[in-house]
């Protein structure tokens, strides 16, 4: 399983996903980050900000 806290990247928020695979971890935090930051297009530095703070649990 794969673990993403939003926390890492966007200081001050609680969500955490955890999903199989780093695919399922971007397809929940692609709408949270537009319905709960405002952040509606994925530049390539914020995915690999992401990525980087993905962790296997």
């Amino acid at each position: 399983m794969k673990r993403f806290a939003c926390g890492d990247v966007v200081p001050g928020c609680g969500a955490a996903f955890t999903t199989p695979d780093e695919e399922g971890i971007f397809a929940q935090v692609v709408p949270h980050g537009a319905a709960a930051h405002g952040i509606d297009q994925v530049t390539p530095e914020l995915a690999a900000a992401v990525r980087a703070h993905i962790h296997q649990v």
